[in-house]
C-alpha cells in the first residue's frame, strides 16, 4: 500500500496492484471478460494506497470508456464485478482447511444523469474480504496503465500480471500444472482441451501481445509425459534499452494498427524524407525534457539516481550509467524524457538480470 501510494503521487502511468488480487482464483467455471479485468485495475489505480480503507473510491465514466460514447458497457462491467465470486485457501473455525468465496465489491453507484455534457462518475467500495486481501498482501506487481488497457486478449493481461508479479525475484518463473495454469489465465475447463489448441490460441498469442506492450519478454517450456504436456513453465526477462524504447513507442501508437505491426504487416509510406508506420502514427512527440548525463549520477540527477537505487540491485550508480552509455553509444544522444527513463529503468533491471546482486 505504501508503494501503491508513493506511485499514485507520483503520477504517470505506473500503478501498484497486490499480488494477493493478481493471484486470486475465480470460481470454477468463472473468470473475468477483458473489459472487466481493466476495470478492475483501474478501481486498484484510482484506490492507490487508500484501497485497503472502509470508504468509497470514485472515478470519472471518461476515464473508463477511452472513447465509447456510450455507457452501457460501463454498466454491464459493474455488474459483472458483483457477481464474479473468488475463491482463495483459509481456515476453518476449527482450524481445518478451507475455501473462502467472496466478491470484490460490496456497492457501486453509477451515475445515471448527465450534467452540462459532464458524463457522470461512478462509486465503489471494496468488500471487507478484498481490502484485507489486499492490505496483507506483501507482494505487488508494477503495472502500466497503457499496457493493460491495451490487450486485446484477457489471457495476455493475466499473463502480463503474473509476470510483472515476479519480474524481480530470483527466479522469475511461474510453473504450473495444466489445472494451475487454466485457474491462473481463467481459461475455463471446456475450452481449449487439446493443448496444441491452447498454445495457438492462448500462449502464442499472449505472448506477442505482451513482447510488444510490457516491459519485460515472456518465453515458456512444456513439460511432457510421454506425448503428453502435463506442466508448462514461464519464464519473465525484462528488456534491454532499445527494446523498452520500441515498446514505448508502441504504446503511444494508435491501437488500430497494432497487430499489423506486431505480424510484420503495415505498410509504410514516405513523408517527406523519411518512412512512417502507414495505419498509426506516434501521438505527438513532446517537447524534450533532459539528456542522460555524461558526469556522476550523484550530483543533480535524483530521478535517474533514484531508480538507478531503486532497480539496480545494489550496484553503484555509475557502474551501470557507464554500462548504460557503451551499451547505447550514439543514440543515446536522441533519447530524452520519458523514453529515456524507460530505458534507464529498463537497462538497470536487466543489468541485476545478467549480472546478480554485487
Amino acid at each position: 500500500m505504501r508503494v501503491a501510494a508513493a506511485l499514485k503521487a507520483k503520477g504517470g502511468d505506473e500503478f501498484a496492484k497486490p499480488g494477493s488480487i493478481i493471484e486470486v482464483k475465480f470460481v470454477k467455471g468463472e473468470s473475468l471478460s477483458l473489459t472487466a479485468s481493466r476495470l478492475l485495475a483501474l478501481m486498484i489505480l484510482t484506490a492507490g494506497g487508500d484501497a485497503w480503507e472502509d470508504k468509497p473510491h470514485r472515478m470519472r465514466k471518461a476515464d473508463i470508456r477511452r472513447g465509447h460514447k456510450g455507457n452501457e458497457r460501463i454498466t454491464d462491467m459493474l455488474q459483472e464485478l458483483h457477481r464474479t465470486l473468488f475463491a482463495v485457501d483459509d481456515r476453518s473455525w476449527r482450524g481445518k482447511k478451507a475455501t473462502l468465496l467472496f466478491s470484490l465489491i460490496s456497492r457501486s453507484r453509477e451515475e445515471t444523469e448527465e450534467d452540462g455534457g459532464e458524463a457522470g462518475w461512478i462509486e465503489w467500495e471494496f468488500t471487507p474480504d478484498a481490502r484485507k486481501l489486499i492490505q496483507a498482501s506483501e507482494t505487488y506487481a508494477v503495472l502500466n496503465r497503457q499496457a493493460v488497457l491495451g490487450f486485446r486478449s484477457n489471457y495476455a493481461l493475466k499473463l502480463y500480471e503474473l509476470g510483472a508479479l515476479r519480474l524481480h525475484r530470483r527466479q522469475a518463473t511461474w510453473k504450473g500444472d495444466m489445472p494451475a495454469l487454466r485457474a491462473a489465465l481463467g481459461i475455463p475447463p471446456d475450452v481449449y482441451t487439446d493443448f496444441a489448441q491452447l498454445r495457438r490460441k492462448v500462449l502464442e498469442k499472449a505472448k506477442a501481445e505482451i513482447d510488444q506492450l510490457a516491459h519485460f519478454r515472456v518465453e515458456w517450456r512444456e513439460i511432457r509425459q510421454g506425448r503428453a504436456v502435463i506442466e508448462v513453465e514461464f519464464r519473465f526477462e525484462p528488456k534491454g534499452a532499445p527494446e523498452v524504447i520500441e515498446t514505448v513507442d508502441e504504446l503511444d501508437r494508435h491501437s488500430r494498427g497494432r497487430k499489423p505491426r506486431r505480424d510484420g504487416t503495415v505498410e509504410t509510406v514516405i513523408e517527406g524524407q523519411g518512412v512512417i508506420p502507414g495505419p498509426a502514427k506516434g501521438s505527438p512527440t513532446k517537447k524534450p525534457e533532459k539528456a542522460f548525463p555524461q558526469g556522476s549520477l550523484r550530483f543533480g540527477h535524483d530521478d535517474l539516481l533514484t531508480i538507478a537505487r531503486q532497480h539496480g540491485g545494489g550496484w553503484d550508480v555509475d557502474i551501470i550509467a557507464s554500462g548504460f552509455r557503451d551499451h547505447l553509444g550514439a543514440r543515446l544522444e536522441k533519447l530524452q524524457g520519458a523514453k529515456l527513463m524507460a530505458a534507464w529503468k529498463g537497462f538497470c533491471e536487466g543489468w541485476v538480470n545478467r549480472r546478480g546482486r554485487p
